[in-house]
């Protein structure tokens, strides 16, 4: 066991985790925050996507042990209370999402995406979420939804 400290949505946790335990597996076991989701476990899908350090990650490519000192952000650390997230609100509003399973990794690859670009062409918005796959939408409510989010986000 090795014991590690990291910020998750704000909140400092420190955590006895097991050499092969992954970032997944402290957010959806030790801390209860399910809103990732674990698809392939291999990086390929992008549902486990959070953004650590201000950079989009698959939660499954990192080992728990290597999160020290870390600033985590999942999909429950958007809202601020009720309020969700412009980009949360945008997926609704323009139907970026259908079973939701992508939902959570897809609205952390935006977050960054928009966080560096506020004003993305759609070429970029595809770029941004590249690594994010979906099976239900075909991926143009999505991008709507991306685009429709940035001019919220700007100034925030």
């Amino acid at each position: 066991m090795k014991q590690v400290r990291l910020t998750v949505n704000g909140t400092l946790y420190e955590l006895s985790v097991k050499p092969w335990e992954t970032l997944i597996d402290v957010l959806r076991d030790h801390l209860g925050l399910t809103g990732t989701k674990e698809g392939c476990g291999l990086g390929e899908c992008g549902a486990c996507t959070v953004i650590m350090d201000g950079k989009a990650v698959n939660s499954c490519l990192v080992l728990a042990a290597e999160v020290e000192g870390k600033q985590i952000t999942t999909i429950e650390g958007l809202a601020n209370g009720d309020k969700l997230h412009p980009i949360q609100v945008a997926f609704i509003e323009h139907g970026g999402l259908q079973c939701g399973f992508c939902t959570p990794g897809m609205i952390m690859s935006a977050k960054v995406l928009l966080d560096e670009n506020p004003n993305p062409t759609e070429e970029e918005i595809r770029r941004g979420i590249a690594g994010n796959l979906c099976r239900c939408t075909g991926y143009s409510k999505i991008i709507e939804s991306i685009a429709s989010a940035a001019p919220n986000m700007r100034g925030k």
